[in-house]
């Protein structure tokens, strides 16, 4: 791979798109995205502690901002390292940091409420309906239906940008296809991954659905990552190199924040949190200053963390360059970063104590409810669609229900022709709402009296 492909400036569907003087590609992406209602709706959707009241827990829409900073400080370190190398123009390395932050800004956006266990709910209602074998889900193909009992936030966060957003216009957001690659981690369909035999860091999951394939072909081929193809002919490709970028922002963001969080909320001891940010920043030489608060030493102890852990990926990224061109590296920068230790420490507190504390664990269970309720509603909106032939005219007009409904919540019934394109309309829906809109919506249908 090269980097005067890799940091293509053109844009989905508009390949041959000029960068304006003075508001390169990167900037464009990065105010698309800022402005924008998937965007906005990420300040009221759970990044660890669901539903919380606290005015300090981070939220998606906060953490999405901090990872962009972050992102943006890897990208211009690695940037001017490669610069400095004669492996990078001139230049470029401010291309590569905006790139990255753009990538950053918008790794969460496909998120559904309640946070992973939101992921995990919607995955588990499909997978009841296919073991039912009912309703809409049982019209969907076999090869489809991991789409759906795996629900994927990086590839309903591909949906969005590429097809649902700016009134649904050929290639939606149309960001650069640079800013587009570097935010696919996992730059497979659902059914590659699965039929995929060889080991490899972008097959963990999948970063688009089927729907949206053509599309991602299109980012790949743009940028020259390298094809392969699965023993049953599914396409997959190498990641970007600068999606290791992001990932490692988000690594650092998260390991380090959800721990401040959880002093915050009473989760972890500030005396605990402290001793293990030491991990990453080194011990102290001397005394802590008496006049500084356990909270404050700690919020000094996160930053200088998150700096001490930007370096540390830097290292990581230039010691492994080569195998990142060729496509080859099979891991994440952290994981093989001079930090991995105290990275491994940190993964393995949160799922010690802070993923299974006992207010997230009680919310998790509200939260599968509420979508359960509200999956089961609106899925049998789609039955009645489907027996109008898919035509929401003939739908709407006799069934005051429904239409109701649809204007209640403002439902989309757009591009819906079949059992496949009803179900990721159904996933558009519930996937795209805050976590209060859905106890909202739940609410409404339960006939709930809103206060």
């Amino acid at each position: 791979m090269d980097w005067t492909r890799l940091l293509n400036p053109g844009r989905l569907c508009r390949p041959d798109y000029a960068d304006k003087p003075g508001r390169p590609a990167y900037l464009q992406d990065y105010d698309r995205i800022l402005f924008s209602e998937p965007f906005r709706r990420l300040a009221q959707k759970t990044q660890v502690h669901p539903l919380h009241d606290h005015d300090h827990v981070h939220h998606r829409m906060i953490h999405s901002m901090e990872t962009s900073s972050v992102g943006r400080s890897l990208g211009i370190q690695v940037g001017q390292a490669l610069v400095e190398r004669g492996l990078l123009a001139e230049g470029q390395q401010h291309v590569m940091a905006g790139t990255v932050q753009a990538a950053c800004l918008v790794h969460d956006i496909g998120n559904p409420p309640f946070g992973h266990s939101g992921e995990a709910s919607i995955g588990a209602w499909f997978a009841r309906k296919f073991r039912e074998n009912s309703g809409i889900p049982a019209g969907i193909a076999p090869e489809q239906r991991a789409e759906f009992t795996a629900f994927e936030g990086n590839a309903q966060g591909f949906r969005i940008t590429a097809r649902l957003e700016m009134a649904r216009r050929e290639g939606g957001m149309r960001l650069s296809y640079a800013t587009l690659g570097a935010f696919a981690k996992y730059p497979c369909t659902a059914q590659a991954a699965a039929d995929a035999e060889v080991p490899y860091v972008g097959l963990k999951k999948f970063g688009t659905f089927a729907s949206e394939e053509a599309l991602f072909a299109e980012v790949a081929e743009a940028l020259g990552l390298p094809e392969e193809r699965t023993p049953q002919g599914y396409r997959w490709w190498r990641r970007h190199p600068l999606a290791f970028l992001v990932e490692a922002a988000d690594d650092i963001c998260y390991r380090i924040l959800d721990l401040e969080d959880a002093a915050t909320v009473g989760d972890l001891d500030s005396a605990i949190v402290q001793e293990i940010l030491e991990e990453i920043t080194g011990k102290p030489n001397r005394e802590d200053d008496a006049l500084m608060s356990r909270r404050d030493r700690v919020g000094m102890l996160r930053a200088m963390a998150i700096g001490s852990s930007i370096d540390s990926a830097v290292e990581a990224f230039l010691a492994h360059y080569d195998a990142i061109m060729a496509g080859t590296f099979n891991d994440g920068l952290m994981e093989v970063s001079s930090k991995a230790h105290a990275f491994a420490r940190l993964k393995e507190i949160s799922n010690a104590r802070i993923f299974t504390a006992q207010r997230k664990t009680e919310l998790e269970i509200v939260g599968r409810q509420v979508l359960f309720t509200i999956l089961d509603e609106f899925h049998a909106l789609f039955e009645a669609l489907k027996a109008c032939d898919w035509d929401s005219e003939r739908l709407l007009a006799p069934h005051d229900y429904w239409t109701k409904l649809v204007r209640a919540v403002d439902l989309d019934l757009r591009g819906v022709v079949d059992d496949y394109t009803a179900a990721h309309a159904l996933t558009d829906f519930v996937s795209g709402m805050t976590d209060r809109y859905a106890l909202r919506v739940r609410d409404m249908i339960t006939g709930q009296v809103p206060s």
